[in-house]
């Protein structure tokens, strides 16, 4: 045993054998509080037996077949590393016909004539022993066809059977053998699936997962597709694998049945845990694996059946639950999980402690924040029990309470908007039943740092002055300094640019000077700032001068080559009339990064040599760029090269971070340095960790240049320090810098419990709940999320597909708003809380019920059965009714032939009704209806529809004032008659010649009477009949012949209105396309359509006569 340490030391340099220590061994660390103990560390000599002495024949074998030289190695400690090398140490070529298994045969799925020799020698290394055994050459004669065919012609007669050719042959399997097999392994640990087969041509082996897919990110295939590999394997990896081989000539395939057990693994492993006498807590031990694992508990190292007896402990299984414990009762418990494939082993200290409150903040700590801003007062206390904090503000002030102030777990207080009058001594008091106690702080407030006076924008011609200012204002008790920025980079180092106390000023202005300016002001508490834009333009025309980029250095030159330094030298180019104001220095590094250019540094344009701070590990070469006001010139040649020294690295990795990828590892991460970086050859990394808060050293491994490690085993969202130094051959970096990392997160345990909702009106509502408690987060804490469902609809009892919303609100937040509801619905919502793993459990689902509201337009409003005098309507209820309803309303008012509305008239009508038949009615007349329905709420938004009432089919007209009755006479069919014929012709050619003298005249349309005689029926808008004549008396519009309006409907009697109309008869042709009957008579419309008709069903449906057939001529 080392002095002062547990460890234990075994030393066989000095003598001694190791077998003698082989074994089990187990630490136990006791004081007077317990006793803990540590895994058992197995100790076992490794081994490497010689190889059994055998009698090898040589093999001969026709060329196409299969052949299998066996190695069996001698068993070692660790198993050996085997490889195939001939009689010169050299490694025998291997391919998809020629390849080693996984137990270090060699298999030749076919043998060719190039396969004959005498020396495959199979070697073993035992790398733990650092030797390697050789098994005895094996020799292989491959006979071809040809040669074995001319050795049968020369010993046999002409009669006997030669050699057949080599034939090609379908895969057979080499290994495994049979159509089936099993295979355990691990979880964690890596699948290897080997299939090799023969055949000629050489099969390509394929894999497959029967049932499923190969696992993605961690699968690979080594050995030319003959071996499956697996990494990191579960449970679900578990399952038939099948390998198929396959050529021209058929396929052969093997199932490989896989089950996957796991030794056991934490799911939740004992925590210390700190009580006070009289309290109550527990010790949870879970663990998982495959079979299930047993748990079994002991107390100081001894099962805890034995150990001395405790009455405020009981056993449950997994659990260990303390009732009213006394200072006797601290101990350290250990945990078992154990099956067949392993165990863990946690130890748990439970410490009963009485102690009274202590504050560990210092006295009188002074804390300075801006007005407005948050102010954080911290009151780190101890106790045991833990002690209750109050914060008072003043000597005699009362204790703080109310939503001004945050009063947090760790006694931190928080105010969250502090002002001037917040400033002031505040006293923080930790007390519990052992006593208590106080401490002061100080508070003070600053006013915020202003720019009073901004910089502005500026255009300002080449080689003119400038000034920018920036004028502040700001807390007297503050010191702030100004810096000036260009382009969000320093100022260039040039006495042209003047800072003086609240201005930038520059000189001399030039082209490169353009650019964004920004004044930042800094105080130890703030920080504001200000930018403008400076533009430069040409300066007035002088005299032209040709002016180019320079030439490129030239005659590079090293000198004083140092470890770290080395002058270089150079000869200038021509300028070309623009002086060279700057030399810009690039190296190349044909070491790690040949034919690539960096920048190293830059100097004045009157300067030619500069000494350079050089890395170790680098082969230098240099090339110099200069540059005046029109550009850069090109490269210079290269110089010559210059190779440093190594050294041991000067930095270690950057961006260090630990997070856990799951719930039991930490995934330790970092940006490797680079070849340049490295300052020697065989660049590592020292890991090392250790667990934030507890009392454990560090742990450390040295890994590859790689940029990633994974501790396994962490306990679940616990806090680690972190560290990563880079060494290389030489030796290490200096001591890094810790980061606090985290290992992986597991899922909440628990829901956010007293979920409440308020309902705001018929589509809002707002939830309430308790923030869920931080231990039981697990993880870091993202926010909540609302589930919440339309259950049904409180108007229709019918159950619709239900879709669920969810809504994410950030952060510690306990309520939220959800819109879009529909009212006079029933919901259901629940909450569950989210960290970086993913959601806990839902609370219990919430029921609430939104109020009714305006229902939606009818779904249709149809009019049907038009009459004289009356109106059928039938109509839909509203698609979303949001309530019940109450009633519809009807509104509607007459159009007349000018499209003027006429009184309106509203009608309330039951909610449960669907049609109403509207009497009384003016007959011939268009009417408007506008249609919507009610719930208690209000109205909601209305349908609309028009319709026409029709005229007595049987042609009787309604008298007009003060006129006797009409009377009814016989239609005589005139459409015979040859003298209506004749007519009907002349009027057909008086309207084409006026057709044309108004084509000639460019005018929109004469006057065209028209006459046509009509039936006996009268028409009380027409002019009466010349009784005297028997001929139809003429007539026109009312209002000076003016144009048809388009829309103008057909009276639905059928009967025909003479007008004098200025429309031509093009104007009137889209209605219904006009058209000559049999015996030429014109029985087109002149109506056009409007876009919403009614149905047209107030036509006569009599059959139609040339006599009818002129009278829908309008």
């Amino acid at each position: 045993m080392k002095p002062n340490s547990g460890t234990l030391v075994i030393n066989i340099m000095n003598g001694g054998k190791a077998e003698a220590y082989e074994g089990v061994y187990q630490c136990t660390a006791r004081n007077e509080r317990g006793a803990a103990i540590s895994n058992n560390i197995v100790i076992r000599p490794s081994r490497s037996p010689l190889w059994t002495k055998e009698r090898l024949e040589p093999n001969q074998v026709r060329e196409g077949d299969s052949l299998v030289l066996h190695c069996r190695p001698p068993v070692g400690l660790p198993p050996p590393i085997i490889f195939w090398m001939d009689n010169a140490f050299q490694r025998l070529p291997q391919s998809e016909r020629v390849s080693q298994g996984l137990n270090g045969d060699l298999y030749f799925s076919n043998v060719q004539p190039e396969d004959t020799r005498e020396d495959y020698i199979c070697y073993a290394r035992f790398n733990h022993t650092q030797t390697i055994q050789q098994k005895q050459p094996i020799s292989v004669k491959v006979f071809s066809m040809d040669s074995l065919n001319d050795t049968i012609a020369a010993n046999l007669s002409d009669t006997d059977i030669y050699a057949k050719p080599v034939t090609e042959r379908q895969p057979v399997l080499l290994t495994p053998t049979g159509s089936t097999s099993t295979k355990v392994e691990l979880r964690g640990s890596v699948l290897l699936l080997e299939c090799i087969a023969a055949g000629l041509p050489t099969p390509a082996i394929h894999w497959i997962k029967e049932g499923g897919e190969l696992p993605d990110n961690r699968t690979f295939f080594e050995n030319f597709k003959k071996t499956l590999k697996i990494i990191d394997v579960s449970e679900a990896d578990s399952g038939n694998y099948k390998c198929i081989a396959r050529n021209i000539l058929g396929s052969a395939h093997h199932v490989i049945s896989v089950t996957v057990k796991a030794a056991p693994y934490w799911i939740t492993a004992p925590r210390n845990l700190v009580l006070s006498p009289g309290e109550d807590g527990t010790l949870i031990c879970r663990a998982n694996g495959n079979p299930k694992p047993n748990i079994s508990w002991l107390a100081n190292g001894v099962p805890i059946a034995i150990a001395p007896e405790d009455p405020s402990r009981k056993v449950d299984g997994d659990t260990i639950i303390f009732s009213h414990v006394q200072e006797r009762s601290s101990a350290v418990y250990q945990c078992n999980a154990s099956n067949e494939y392993g165990y863990l082993l946690a130890n748990a200290f439970v410490n009963v402690l009485a102690e009274p409150p202590r504050i560990l903040t210092p006295a009188n700590k002074l804390y300075q924040v801006i007005a407005d801003s948050p102010a954080l007062l911290d009151c780190a206390y101890f106790g045991s029990p833990k002690p209750e904090i109050e914060w008072f503000k003043g000597v005699k002030g009362s204790i703080l309470r109310g939503n001004e102030y945050i009063f947090h777990d760790n006694g931190t207080l928080e105010i969250p908007v502090a002002q001037k009058d917040s400033a002031g001594t505040y006293t923080c008091v930790a007390r519990n039943e052992l006593g208590k106690i106080q401490n002061e702080v100080q508070l003070e407030v600053k006013d915020p740092t202003m720019i009073i006076k901004q910089p502005e924008y500026k255009v300002i011609q080449r080689y003119g002055q400038v000034s920018f200012e920036c004028i502040i204002k700001y807390d007297s008790t503050l010191l702030p300094t100004v810096i000036w920025l260009k382009d969000n980079d320093e100022l260039p180092d040039d006495e042209r640019f003047l800072v003086g106390k609240d201005n930038l000023t520059i000189m001399n202005v030039t082209d490169k000077d353009d650019g964004t300016y920004t004044c930042i002001v800094n105080t130890t508490l703030d920080s504001v700032s200000a930018s403008a834009v400076l533009t430069v333009v040409a300066a007035p025309p002088t005299p032209a001068i040709i002016y180019a980029r320079p030439n490129p250095p030239f005659d590079l030159e090293l000198t004083g080559q140092l470890e770290r330094s080395v002058e270089l030298s150079w000869v200038p180019g021509d300028d070309n009339n623009s002086p060279i104001t700057t030399f810009v220095i690039e190296y190349e590094d044909g070491l790690h990064e040949p034919g690539v250019w960096h920048y190293q540094t830059e100097v004045p344009g009157t300067q030619t040599t500069v000494q350079l701070k050089l890395s170790p590990y680098v082969n230098y070469s240099f090339r110099v760029i200069a540059v005046n006001e029109i550009g850069r010139s090109q490269p210079s040649e290269p110089s010559e090269q210059y190779l440093t020294k190594s050294a041991k690295p000067d930095e270690n990795p950057s961006n260090v971070q630990g997070i856990g990828s799951e719930p039991d590892n930490l995934v330790i991460t970092w940006e490797s340095l680079t070849g340049f970086q490295s300052n020697g050859p065989g660049l590592q990394y020292k890991v090392s960790w250790r667990q934030k808060d507890v009392d454990d050293e560090w742990t450390s491994v040295i890994v590859a240049n790689v940029s990633k490690y994974i501790v396994s085993g962490t306990p679940t969202f616990a806090p680690y320090e972190v560290k990563v130094q880079a060494l290389n051959d030489l030796g290490y970096a200096p001591e890094p810098s810790e980061v606090i990392g985290h290992s992986g997160e597991d899922l909440p345990m628990v829901a956010p419990g007293n979920v409440q909702v308020h309902v705001v009106n018929s589509t809002l509502a707002k939830v309430h709940w308790d923030p869920v408690p931080l231990k039981t987060v697990r993880g870091h804490l993202q926010g909540y999320k609302v589930y919440y469902w339309k259950v049904q609809s409180l108007s229709r009892r019918s159950r619709r597909h239900v879709e669920k919303k969810i809504l994410t609100f950030r952060g510690n937040k306990t309520f939220g708003m959800l819109p879009g509801l529909e009212p006079y619905s029933s919901y259901k919502l629940n909450v569950r809380v989210v960290n970086g793993k993913g959601e806990g459990p839902a609370s219990p689902d919430k029921v609430f019920k939104t109020p009714e509201g305006v229902p939606s337009s009818p779904s249709f409003l149809k009019i049907t059965n038009p009459t004289l005098d009356s109106l059928t309507l039938e109509w839909g209820s509203p698609t979303h009714p949001n309530g019940v309803l109450t009633s519809y309303i009807l509104k509607f008012q007459p159009i007349n032939n000018t499209h003027e509305l006429g009184p309106l008239v509203e009608i309330r009508i039951p909610a449960n009704e669907s049609t109403l038949i509207l009497k009384n009615l003016n007959y011939s007349t268009r009417y408007k209806f506008y249609f919507n329905a009610q719930t208690s709420v209000g109205s909601g938004s209305q349908i609309t529809e028009e319709a026409v009432t029709i005229m007595d089919e049987a042609g009787v007209l309604r008298p007009a004032v003060g006129a006797g009755k009409a009377m009814a006479s016989r239609q005589v069919d005139i459409a015979t008659q040859g003298w209506f014929i004749g007519l009907m012709c002349a009027v057909a050619l008086l309207i084409l010649i006026l057709l044309i003298v108004c084509f000639i005249r460019r005018n929109k349309g004469g006057k065209y009477p028209v006459k046509e005689k009509e039936d006996a029926h009268a028409d009380p808008e027409i002019q009466p009949m010349k009784e005297d004549d028997g001929t139809f008396g003429e007539y026109s519009d009312a209002e000076d012949h003016k144009p048809l309006k388009k829309g103008s409907r057909t009276p639905s009697d059928r009967t025909v209105k003479k007008e004098d109309s200025d429309d031509s008869l093009v104007d009137y042709g889209e209605g219904v396309n006009g058209q000559f009957n049999e015996d030429g008579s014109f029985i087109g419309q002149y109506s056009g359509k409007k876009e919403k008709e009614p149905a047209e069903g107030n036509e006569s449906s009599e059959a139609p006569s040339p006599v009818n057939a002129m009278n829908s001529f309008v």
